[in-house]
């Protein structure tokens, strides 16, 4: 009976020794504390969902002020600092607050400038105790210790040097999302981009425009009298352009920024002389953007024209069948780049 009613002690010990803890992160000594700057922060936070603009972002605004504040005061109480570096754990944590209340978010979440100048913001305010001598009301503006200058320095343009590198990221994660095609390129000659995936054999596209481009072209020629085709060989020019102005225009062709730097071109060509009559048209998709490759690339769909014959009947005459010339086009699949410049035209 003894042993549990010391085992029931000790538990009670235990769970006194809790609260007494909690009770004494949540209940402020006095007035003036981190506390109350959280607790105000929440109310204002809470009030501002009940207010409408301007008022709302105007109790929000000093919301933030009342965190940011609440949590530095509490986290250089007893600082933990970052491992290698001066830096303690609650400039990090400020660092954030701060970079999150002055650069805001985005639709998506976090917008890249909080996370680029979360190491700056975080170094800087690291670096402003080292300006100020003495605590609370008695502290008086100095200038840095020649030993602790350097330590400063260090720290500031590490955590700069740290922010560059994070913009670079976003930076060129950018340039991939606007500019797909750039997946496909090579970079084992950078010094900063390092691939993680296989690149892509096609640029997704140039492929995508030479796909969408054929059915309008076999629209226009497929089943055509011959002599109309022939003639829209001559200034196929003009009508490729026209039909790839008329795609890239489409709204529901997800090309983002990239749709200006491919050029559609045709090459019309003859490969066997012995039928003048059959004609191969290659559809270009030429890459005028950024490119490893000194002398470009482009892509490449070849379809073979030929004429045929179409018998045509009038069964209420009973009139003999007439034969009319038509056009017939058969397209093969999309290339791979093909490194270098494309063909001159005829």
């Amino acid at each position: 009976m003894n042993v549990l009613f010391k085992d029931l002690l000790g538990l009670s010990k235990f769970f006194t020794g809790i609260y007494a803890r909690i009770r004494n992160l949540l209940v402020p000594d006095k007035a003036y504390s981190w506390q109350t700057l959280i607790y105000l922060s929440l109310f204002s936070w809470a009030l501002s969902s009940f207010a409408t603009n301007p008022i709302r972002d105007t109790i929000g605004f000093f919301g933030w002020l009342f965190l940011i504040a609440g949590t530095a005061w509490y986290t250089t109480d007893d600082p933990l600092r970052v491992p290698g570096t001066f830096m303690p754990v609650g400039a990090v944590i400020t660092g954030f607050l701060v970079s999150v209340f002055a650069f805001g978010q985005n639709e998506d979440g976090i917008s890249s400038g909080t996370i680029v100048y979360w190491p700056t913001i975080s170094a800087l305010i690291t670096a402003i105790p080292e300006f100020f001598e003495g605590s609370g009301t008695d502290a008086k503006a100095q200038i840095p210790k020649p030993q602790d200058r350097q330590k400063v320095i260090v720290l500031i343009a590490s955590s700069m040097l740290l922010s560059c590198w994070l913009q670079f990221y976003f930076v060129v994660n950018n340039w991939l999302e606007g500019y797909p095609s750039l997946q496909s390129e090579k970079f084992n000659r950078s010094v900063f981009v390092i691939r993680t995936e296989p690149p892509a054999r096609v640029s997704p596209n140039g492929a995508v425009i030479l796909s969408k481009l054929q059915p309008l072209v076999e629209e226009q020629i497929s089943k055509q009298p011959w002599s109309q085709v022939e003639k829209w060989l001559q200034n196929a020019n003009i009508n490729l352009r026209n039909l790839s102005q008329r795609l890239l225009q489409d709204q529901r062709l997800k090309i983002n920024e990239e749709k200006e730097l491919w050029l559609i071109e045709p090459r019309v060509s003859n490969p066997n002389p012995a039928k003048k009559d059959e004609y191969i048209l290659d559809i270009l998709s030429i890459w005028t953007g950024p490119t490893s490759n000194p002398n470009g690339y482009y892509l490449k769909k070849s379809c073979q024209i030929r004429p045929i014959a179409e018998s045509t009947s009038n069964f209420t005459t009973n009139q003999s069948e007439e034969t009319n010339v038509v056009a017939e086009i058969e397209c093969g699949r999309v290339s791979k780049p093909i490194i270098g410049p494309p063909p001159a035209q005829r």
